[in-house]
């Protein structure tokens, strides 16, 4: 996901944030990148040549850019990104279960 925003004329890097969810595995979604200008456009590059969906969410990626790197999402953003999950499942079949294609 990523973040961009213009204040009073001027600009704001670009940020971005990258979660990792193993089904079965993971207890909550993990943080496995976060960044601001250049680093944030190379998260946004590999994830879309890996094929992962890319969503803007401002206050999503400030949140996320708050925790450590490797931690689980806390209780409190579980509605935020369980929304971003809905959402890239719902664009890529090849990322829901067999039970649901």
């Amino acid at each position: 996901m990523d973040s961009e925003r213009r204040l009073g004329g001027g600009g704001r890097p670009k940020r971005a944030a990258a979660l990792r969810y193993r089904a079965g595995e993971d207890a909550a979604p993990r943080v496995v990148a976060t960044g601001s200008g250049k680093l944030a456009e190379r998260i946004i590059e590999i994830a879309r040549e890996a094929g992962v969906p890319v969503r803007e969410d401002a206050a999503l990626v400030d949140a996320l850019s708050q925790l450590e790197l490797g931690a689980e999402i806390p209780p409190e953003l579980y509605a935020a990104v369980a929304e971003l999950l809905v959402w890239a499942y719902g664009l890529d079949v090849s990322l829901r279960s067999p039970e649901d294609r």
